[in-house]
């Protein structure tokens, strides 16, 4: 008979087994990763998720090793963006394998195991972590130089999770111009230094929108917040992407932007932002 000693039962003891378990595949993975960098942004609507691609997209094609995950988890459309609509397998080692974008790029989302792209996940707190904790122990990410995580808007479990878990993870804040996305960025911020998380810079996404007729840069959204606000917040302005409606285009039909479009302002922007990342890793 097994003994049961006083305040705890066997079910109790299995769940805490399987939690050092988890703990000790989490660590595992993070060792074999150089730098976790997670994308952030106080509001949604501001282009955080194509930020997080074109971000992971311009790494790999510097020759760094990138994992990209979307914790998004109400949410996900990396996999929409990346064009690719293969599940998650599992290895010999019973790890779930990434899906490979290109030699350089691999992704998890929980779209890729869900059974229908529409079907809502309706979860709480204690199962995201539990999601989580399960993309990084549970995925065979092996040696990564960059893991790109995309987050939901705001400042909720999904991040804060990330914060707990991650304990090095550095954070991109993405914002529009416009004030009312600065007041939210502020917040983004706020929550970083509440977490003793650093923050690795900040970017101004949709800044100016070159008119295809005449090539004037028109101020769609205002100009010049998000390195005011940066100035203001004593963190790194890491730089401007313009608007283009080429980058809905792309988005929407799982075509890579940088690919179709190598000499723009925008592929540009990201090539200089990913050139300041890069510097991390010798």
């Amino acid at each position: 008979m097994e003994t049961i000693t006083q305040g705890s039962c066997p079910s109790a003891q299995k769940q805490q087994n399987a939690q050092a378990q988890q703990e000790a595949a989490v660590k595992c993975s993070l060792e074999r990763i150089k730098n976790k960098f997670i994308v952030m942004s106080g509001k949604g609507g501001v282009g955080k998720t194509s930020t997080s691609v074109n971000l992971a997209m311009a790494l790999a094609a510097k020759g760094r090793k990138v994992g990209l995950m979307d914790v998004d988890l109400h949410g996900p459309d990396i996999p929409r963006m990346l064009g690719i609509q293969d599940v998650l397998n599992l290895n010999a080692d019973r790890k779930l394998e990434p899906i490979s974008y290109s030699e350089n790029l691999k992704a998890v989302s929980i779209e890729s195991l869900t059974p229908s792209k529409d079907e809502a996940i309706i979860w709480r707190g204690p199962i995201k972590y539990s999601a989580i904790q399960q993309f990084i122990g549970d995925v065979a990410w092996g040696d990564l130089d960059f893991l790109i995580i995309d987050s939901p808007p705001g400042t909720g479990d999904e991040p804060l999770t990330i914060a707990q878990t991650i304990k090095d993870a550095q954070a991109i804040i993405v914002t529009t111009p416009q004030e009312v996305s600065l007041a939210d960025v502020r917040k983004s911020i706020s929550f970083c230094k509440r977490v003793n998380m650093k923050v690795f810079g900040l970017i101004e996404n949709m800044s100016a929108f070159a008119c295809p007729h005449c090539g004037e840069m028109v101020d769609l959204f205002g100009s010049g917040g998000g390195e005011k606000t940066a100035l203001a917040a004593g963190i790194p302005f890491l730089g401007k992407i313009p608007f283009d409606r080429q980058m809905v285009a792309c988005g929407d039909a799982g075509t890579s932007y940088q690919d179709s479009f190598p000499d723009s302002p925008v592929t540009r922007a990201f090539a200089d932002i990913a050139a300041k990342m890069a510097k991390l890793v010798s």
